[in-house]
This record gives C-alpha cells, structure tokens and sequence, in this order.
C-alpha cells in the first residue's frame, strides 16, 4: 500500500506539472487545489445527484443513504488508519487489510439487514388489518353518497 500512496503522490504532482505546461499559468499549490478539486468535486456531485434522486424513490431510502455515508467514512477511516500504521512503523501498511476491514462493515451490515428485515416484517405482519370486512363496509358507505 505504501508504493500505491507513493505512486499516487507521483501521479498527482505530474498532473499538477502537465497542467501548468499545458496551461501556461503557473499556480500555486492553494490555486491549484482550489481549481482542481473544485471541479473533482462538481464533476463528482453531478454524477452522483441522479443516483441519490433515483434512491429517494424507495421505501427504505434513508436506511440506503446512511448506508453509503457510513461506507464513505469507513473508506476514509480504513485508509487513514493505514497511512497512521506506514507513518509510525506499527504493523504493516497493507491495500488487502483496508479491504477486509471494509468487508467486515459490508458483513456486518448484512447481518444487521437481516435481522431488520425479519423484526419489520414481523411488526409488519402483526398490525395488518384482522377484520377485512370492516375496511369493505366502509367502502360501501361512501357508495350510497355518490351521484348518479
């Protein structure tokens, strides 16, 4: 995981190269991060707005979106905790333990899923309706009103 960082940190100070040579404008770091990630993050929130639009369409949209938010931060989380591990020499700084830290929410979360899933469907199944009769009669009471 240390060379990923480090080819990263490469790759991100060659963009930064190419866009000064290309452009022709030379930018601080401040100028240049504020352009750059700016614009990541405009680009990011275009394609991510449909998505969350389309979500809001469900019945559980709030349970999705707390999910992917929860994600987000494990994400953030699982990463610096390995940089932390490569920066003071305490454990080794490894991209497969970030991804079975990762797994185990994704695990974790599925259980809690279930187990959700089951007590909800239960509620669900014991306050439906016991009578049918009585939601029919109140139907049939609103007929004898209607026009002709």
């Amino acid at each position: 995981m240390k060379v990923l960082i480090l080819w990263l940190a490469s790759l991100v100070n060659e963009i930064h190269d190419q866009i000064s040579l290309r452009i022709g404008i030379q930018m601080t770091d401040k100028e240049l991060h504020f352009w750059v990630i700016g614009l990541v993050g405009i680009a990011f929130f275009l394609l991510v707005y449909p998505v969350f639009k389309w979500i809001d369409k469900f019945k559980f949209k709030t349970t999705i979106l707390a999910f992917i938010y929860t994600f987000t931060v494990m994400v953030v989380l699982v990463f610096a905790i390995e940089i932390q591990q490569a920066i003071t020499n305490r454990g080794q700084m490894e991209f497969s333990d970030a991804v079975i830290g990762l797994w185990g929410f994704i695990v974790l979360f599925f259980v809690y899923s279930v187990v959700a899933g089951i007590i909800y469907g239960f509620v669900q199944f014991i306050k439906r309706p016991k009578n049918k009769t009585t939601t029919n009669n109140s139907t049939t009471s609103l007929k004898k009103f209607r026009s002709k």
